[in-house]
């Protein structure tokens, strides 16, 4: 039972982002047995259920972006993008847009995930000492394309025509003898700046040394255009602070910051286009033992704050789930979004009870991993220990909350 005390209370709303399938199940869980039993705040709520976005024609997304511009911090949890098979599943009008596209892209933030480490897990990488975290440019690229199929021979080309009169620029990307495929991405040099200042300014407020990698020996214009800016805004801004506190700016072939990163023993700030951000995130939060084991936080140049779960919706076991089979699903990624959130609404707020009560929910979820409670995913990579038990879902949620309240009380 809940002792008798007074709720901790949150001056300034959060925004609230539910989402699909089994994520859905487990947001419900940890928001009703770890935060609103101890937690008193105003939730700005917005449904992000797929059916909602298709009933809303995606408006609630856009509502949703709004909102966190608004209020300043929002936690969200995962969500459907559709593709073809999700359309006939769910009966949709269209193929929505990624619900986190559309937000990263209104909030034109970088995505920072970083891993959540246990002493008895392990990384499989023996090097890394301490966590790699990922800065991801969460803006154009591949996530806002143009794409056509071509259906047979002819000629592609990329066009630029200035809005203001003058001559159209004009680039053969093909000449097609037969079918194929084409692509066309951007991004905007306002963006790409915003996105090394977000990321200098983390990497000194963390105090770790930044590495920046792309690809401008092939991409001689787009990605150097990424490098170009980048350098600019170290040594316009940064060279002095960094050399203060003695962290440091490298920049290198993507290629080479992989061999590099293997090697390393962790302790860095890696910065990385969308896509390259994207793909690394996973395989970081992997290599330390689960998908569920990253913390991700959407930054925008003005300040606002987004945090989710970085993984998926878990739709294999959400079936499980609705055939009343059991589940072992790791929820620590939930539990750090909502902890991330009501953390980064304390200082913003400058309230200490609601950001030591935030460091104290993630300390009872690491402390139960530790102690050998845990989901099945993290069971077979976790040191071996009598101690350890596989827990399913709810389980694990109902371990954390008996410590949580155990800390609590002191």
């Amino acid at each position: 039972m809940i002792a008798q005390r007074n709720k901790i209370k949150v001056k300034t709303p959060i925004v609230e982002m539910d989402g699909d399938e089994m994520t859905r199940i487990m947001w419900g869980m940890v928001k009703e047995k770890l935060i609103l039993p101890h937690v008193e705040m105003d939730l700005v709520y917005y449904d992000l259920h797929i059916k909602n976005r298709d009933k809303t024609r995606d408006q609630v997304t856009v509502n949703a972006a709004n909102a966190i511009i608004k209020h300043g911090v929002g936690v969200k949890c995962a969500t459907i993008t559709p593709n073809a098979d999700r359309v006939k599943e769910y009966n949709l009008r269209e193929m929505w847009k990624s619900p986190n596209g559309t937000i990263r892209s209104m909030l034109d933030g970088t995505v920072f995930r970083k891993p959540i480490l246990a002493k008895n897990i392990k990384p499989f990488v023996s090097t890394w000492k301490e966590p790699i975290v990922i800065g991801r440019h969460a803006h154009g690229d591949v996530y806002s394309n143009a794409e056509l199929g071509i259906p047979g021979p002819g000629k592609a080309e990329i066009v630029f025509t200035p809005s203001q009169g003058g001559k159209p620029a004009k680039q053969t990307i093909k000449e097609f003898d037969g079918p194929g495929i084409i692509q066309g991405i951007y991004n905007t040099d306002e963006s790409i700046r915003n996105f090394a200042s977000t990321c200098f300014s983390f990497a000194f407020d963390q105090k770790l040394d930044l590495w920046f990698s792309t690809k401008d020996t092939i991409s001689k214009t787009y990605d150097a255009r990424f490098r170009d800016i980048f350098e600019e805004e170290y040594q316009g801004n940064w060279v002095a602070k960094f050399r203060d506190v003695g962290i440091e700016y490298f920049f290198t072939l993507i290629d080479d910051a992989v061999a590099r990163i293997i090697r390393s023993k962790g302790g860095i700030l890696w910065a990385l286009k969308n896509y390259d951000g994207d793909v690394m995130s996973d395989l970081v939060a992997s290599a330390c033992g689960s998908l569920a084991m990253m913390t991700s936080v959407l930054v925008s140049p003005s300040g606002c704050f987004e945090y989710e779960a970085a993984h998926g919706t878990v739709q294999k076991h959400y079936y499980k789930h609705l055939n009343k089979e059991e589940t072992s699903t790791n929820s620590m990624a939930l539990i750090f979004a909502w902890s991330g959130g009501l953390r980064r609404r304390g200082k913003l707020d400058g309230t200490e009870e609601v950001v030591g009560f935030a460091n104290e929910l993630e300390e009872a979820a690491i402390e139960t991993i530790e102690s050998g409670v845990m989901t099945g995913d993290l069971l077979f990579v976790a040191e071996k220990s009598p101690n350890n038990r596989r827990v399913n879902t709810q389980e694990f949620i109902d371990a954390v909350a008996e410590r949580l309240q155990r800390k609590l009380q002191g």
